[in-house]
């Protein structure tokens, strides 16, 4: 979602800065801005586009300076307008950025009014600025930690002040923040990944810390304003990650990285051991008697998919929760039950605030999956497993999808394994296929031609419906999301047993429906729920397993999958759905990689 870069330095920060914020546009944003303060006062360019017409804007204006702050935002509060973008004023002294959302900013609103100020914007940003002016005796510090505790929310926050040109205050509570570490020159970002080629060296804040940097120094203060040395970190972000090579969006790119993204999270593997998940997994493990999935979106449905494994394999029940929701609802808690948290960037706020609601009620057992080993969810879960899928650009997830359904594969293996209900031949058959993994799922990437002939077909459509059953329904569920995700196209899935429960009504010859046909116990059903859809006119759009003997004809189009993949079927029947929702985009010409709306890191509830 929004993004951060701030900088003080002895070089003019514009263009790291800029770099920084171009870096951060994977993440989603509808304007962006910087701020610089330069010859004893502010300067500031604001822009409802690109940062690169940001760029022009700077360049044009020959702004340069040695303190600045930029931002991306991603519009809550108030419509996607200059007035509303960042960085936001406090007459001429204060200046600010801020990632996040301040509840009880109507409030403070009133209040500030009440004192004389003037707000210029309808957001909830504005409100810090002038709160942390009207706090202001001459120590930025001090008026930003007395500040910070009057804001109910969450924020990350990059603040400088006219009056004191070398220094730089942020802090953190709900959203990300990291500290760069240079050679007399210092760096604040909301993700690691916008100081690549700037610095390597990185410190995590954490909940509550403020941090004070100058061009020499850097003093971090935890919530009750103590002294609070943290770890500087060595953090090689590769920044050639936002180099397409021979593809034209980054999501297509990442859909033919995941062959190798599964190789690489599954890279050391000797067998199924409990240390897979951290050196004190084994009694953890041991206890459990059930688990509970936390996650949102793609990762929710990841979830749904882990919940037929571990039933099936580790015979261990499983609940699984869209995380938005679980923490406002009364739940039963059991201290026995292992609370797994699923999420590509490990700061997703609500999954965040769903695992601390969980420790709330005494379940003190937790695990994550997440691709990002510093993250906030890592940090926070007692075990965890890194994906290693790598920095995901595009908007809709496609590789962190995969690599995280190979992690909670994994897990299930050791669940069952721990519970006495995997025998060593088993573990070898599970062994041989996830090492086979990526070449099966570099075999289903081959079926691409095919499928960009069926995307033509799909563009001229406004609605589709996705069916599965048992274990590929939640996969199911992705491709639906994949194809609305990216193409706008209104899709939605459903257990294909339940047409005749409602669904069919929409069935016509006009709609085409996406069935995922894996040879399994289900199969026969399936064929059956196909017939329900060719009596009705229905288009079938069938992804099918070699073996299945379903075959093209009047009304039903296959493309064969190259080999039928047992319990590991679900992570190579979505390769296909991805390609679809790409390519169908492609034709209708929508922004692939940055759909209209939506953001890639959600660090906001």
């Amino acid at each position: 979602m929004c993004g951060i870069v701030g900088a003080v330095a002895k070089r003019n920060v514009v263009p790291v800065m800029l770099e920084g914020l171009k870096r951060l546009e994977y993440r989603g944003y509808d304007s962006c801005g910087i701020a610089l303060c330069t010859e004893g006062h502010l300067e500031r360019s604001r822009s409802t586009s690109r940062v690169a017409e940001l760029e022009k804007q700077v360049n044009g204006r020959h702004l340069s300076g040695f303190l600045g702050i930029a931002h991306t935002r991603w519009a809550t509060h108030g419509a996607p307008t200059t007035d509303n973008a960042h960085p936001h004023f406090s007459g001429e002294r204060i200046a600010l950025v801020h990632n996040g959302i301040i509840e009880n900013h109507a409030v403070l609103r009133a209040e500030l009014e009440a004192k004389g100020y003037v707000f210029s914007s309808q957001t909830d940003t504005e409100v810090i600025a002038h709160l942390i002016d009207s706090l202001y005796q001459g120590d930025l510090l001090k008026a930003v930690q007395s500040a910070v505790t009057r804001l109910r929310g969450a924020f990350a926050i990059a603040v400088i002040c006219r009056d004191e040109p070398q220094r730089m205050v942020g802090a953190r509570q709900g959203s990300p923040l990291v500290v760069g570490i240079g050679e007399n020159e210092h760096f604040l970002a909301s993700d690691a990944l916008a100081l690549a080629g700037t610095t390597d060296r990185i410190v995590y804040l954490e909940e509550g810390d403020t941090v004070d940097i100058s061009l020499n120094d850097c003093h971090i203060y935890d919530a009750q304003g103590r002294p609070a040395p943290r770890e500087v970190r060595v953090v090689s972000v590769y920044a050639g990650v936002s180099e397409l090579g021979p593809y034209r969006h980054f999501m297509q790119k990442e859909i033919f990285e995941q062959p190798r993204a599964i190789s690489d999270t599954l890279q050391g593997l000797a067998g199924i051991s409990p240390e897979l998940f951290g050196d004190g997994a084994l009694p953890i493990l041991q206890q459990t008697d059930s688990i509970l999935i936390l996650a949102c979106g793609t990762s929710y449905y990841a979830g749904l998919t882990a919940k037929y494994w571990m039933e099936s394999i580790a015979r261990i029940p499983v609940e699984v929760e869209i995380a938005s929701e679980y923490r406002y609802r009364d739940s039963v808690p059991s201290p026995n039950r292992l609370v797994v948290t699923i999420s590509q960037s490990g700061e997703t706020a609500d999954t965040l605030a769903a695992l601390r609601h969980a420790r709330d009620l005494g379940m003190n057992r937790s695990l994550t999956i997440c691709n990002v080993a510093t993250s906030a969810m890592v940090r926070e879960c007692a075990l965890s497993y890194i994906t290693r899928a790598g920095v995901e650009i595009g908007v809709a997830s496609t590789k962190a999808f995969t690599t995280q359904l190979t992690a909670l594969f994994l897990l299930s293996l050791v669940i069952a394994k721990i519970r006495g209900r995997l025998t060593p031949e088993q573990e070898a058959a599970h062994m041989k296929s996830l090492r086979h993994l990526p070449v099966a799922v570099s075999a289903v990437l081959a079926l691409e031609p095919q499928i960009i002939a069926w995307a033509e077909d799909f563009s001229r459509h406004n609605d589709a419906l996705f069916l599965g059953r048992g274990i590929h329904y939640p996969i199911a569920l992705e491709g639906a999301l994949k194809l609305k995700e990216i193409s706008y196209i209104h899709a939605e899935a459903y257990p294909a047993g339940e047409l005749k429960h409602g669904p069919l009504a929409l069935v016509t010859d006009k709609m085409p429906v996406v069935t995922i046909a894996p040879n399994d116990d289900l199969l026969e059903k399936l064929k059956s729920n196909m017939q329900e859809v060719r009596a009705r006119g229905g288009q079938l759009y069938v992804f099918a397993d070699s073996d299945t003997r379903i075959m093209s004809q009047e009304g039903i189009h296959v493309i064969r999958m190259p080999e039928n993949y047992g319990q590991l079927s679900p992570i190579l029947h979505v390769i296909p759905l991805q390609l679809l929702a790409y390519h169908t985009a492609l034709v209708r010409g929508t922004d692939v990689d940055k759909p209209r709306n939506l953001a890639k890191s959600v660090t906001v509830e």
